[in-house]
């Protein structure tokens, strides 16, 4: 399987709560439901292609839809959350590792696992890179002590 990860990433919150936060999806729902008059536009645009159904979260893509589950026999608490893709042709998961840096911030790792055949890696290897990359961006920028 390969594996392309984000680079590391500062949050100011303890790794309890970190891993609370992202392990959990209703939170988020309840923070977007709550916040959605108060987004820039093109955040609205984004979140209109993503819905959290319970512990997944589906992504509307060109191919359909993606729905990603909280993969409790994969995540390690509290250094590690993994949601698994369903229903596609390929093995993929989306992973987050936790590291504590000190009681009041963590360092997170944002990665995309996929079961690639050897001739689509080198087609879509820099995309998924720069993916992984936009994904442990945007964990690191949600206010984790405020939801």
């Amino acid at each position: 399987m390969e594996s392309y990860k984000s680079e590391p990433h500062n949050i100011e919150c303890g790794i309890s709560t970190v891993y609370e936060k992202l392990s959990h999806l209703d939170v988020f729902q309840n923070m977007i439901d709550t916040n959605r008059d108060k987004l820039p536009p093109e955040a609205l645009e984004n979140l209109d292609k993503v819905r959290i159904e319970g512990d997944a979260i589906v992504i509307n893509s060109p191919m359909g839809d993606v729905r990603l589950v909280v993969d409790h026999e994969k995540c390690v608490d509290p250094n590690r959350i993994v949601y698994t893709a369903e229903q596609t042709p390929i093995e993929f998961n989306m992973a987050i590792d936790l590291q504590p840096v000190d009681d009041d911030n963590t360092q997170l790792v944002a990665a995309m696992e996929l079961d690639l055949p050897f001739f689509l890696k080198g087609m879509v290897g820099s995309q998924l890179g720069m993916a992984a990359e936009k994904f442990g961006e945007m964990l690191s920028m949600i206010p984790y002590n405020r939801l």
